[in-house]
């Protein structure tokens, strides 16, 4: 019998990359799935219809998760819809790369407001709800390795990860006695579209597998298939830690 069978799960940023490939993997385990998407309908109807392939039901909500208004929404399209929301993935984020003296405040709030604001509000509206109906439940944030390893030129994603990181020990302490497990996902180098311009620069990307002792980036269903452990009864004991996936990275770094 599939692990999930009868949840529902809500997976920011499902559109593309490690979003979708949660998304798909959690239906492919009996859940049902609420895509968020900001931008590209096309890419959530496309994750929708891995999820109808794998068995589930879909559902596509529009949210941009810098918003309260459609933060509480999104939540409540999952229990109209679906009838409930038993697991919550933050995966929704952004980078802007800068020198620290050329950060903008619009920077600042680009990146800050979608990575923290976003997860901290919409964690917030996913255990109000389960709060009032007495239900257990997951919070899953898909963070990064840079909650802990610096990334020079990228002050405003590392704060955003650091302090997703904080905010992650915290609530499970605080969330422990309602039953909500709260984890992170940390993953180094992933083979998805934020990664393109990467991908295309050979130097750059030889420097950086020379980094990593596997010798290759994560595919995005190997991030799925940790997301997957941790919404699962497997993982019921499992909470306040940071899973980091990221082939060894974190303990070979060195900046060139």
């Amino acid at each position: 019998m599939p692990t999930l069978q009868g949840k529902v799960a809500v997976v920011t940023g499902s559109g593309s990359g490690i979003g979708q490939a949660i998304a798909e993997r959690l239906a492919q385990e009996g859940a049902n799935c609420v895509v968020d998407y900001r931008d590209h309908v096309e890419q959530a109807q496309a994750t929708a219809d891995k999820i109808t392939a794998a068995g589930g039901k879909a559902i596509l909500v529009h949210a941009d998760v810098s918003v309260l208004s459609d933060c509480s929404n999104l939540i409540e399209q999952a229990w109209q819809q679906l009838g409930s929301c038993d697991i919550l993935v933050n995966n929704a984020g952004v980078e802007k790369g800068a020198d620290f003296w050329d950060v903008t405040e619009a920077d600042y709030d680009f990146v800050l407001n979608v990575n923290l604001k976003g997860a901290f509000f919409l964690t917030q509206a996913f255990v109000r709800k389960l709060r009032d109906a007495k239900k257990p439940g997951r919070v899953i944030n898909i963070s990064s390795v840079h909650e802990d390893m610096v990334f020079p030129h990228f002050s405003t994603y590392c704060a955003s990860k650091g302090a997703m990181r904080m905010l992650m020990r915290d609530l499970a302490v605080e969330l422990g006695p309602l039953g909500i497990t709260v984890n992170n996902i940390a993953p180094g180098a992933v083979d998805t579209p934020i990664n393109t311009s990467l991908l295309a620069n050979k130097p750059k990307l030889d420097a950086l597998l020379a980094n990593i002792p596997l010798g290759r980036l994560a595919k995005p269903e190997e991030i799925a298939g940790l997301a997957a452990f941790l919404a699962s009864d497997d993982a019921a004991y499992v909470t306040g830690s940071t899973y980091v996936i990221d082939g060894g990275l974190m303990r070979n770094y060195h900046e060139q």
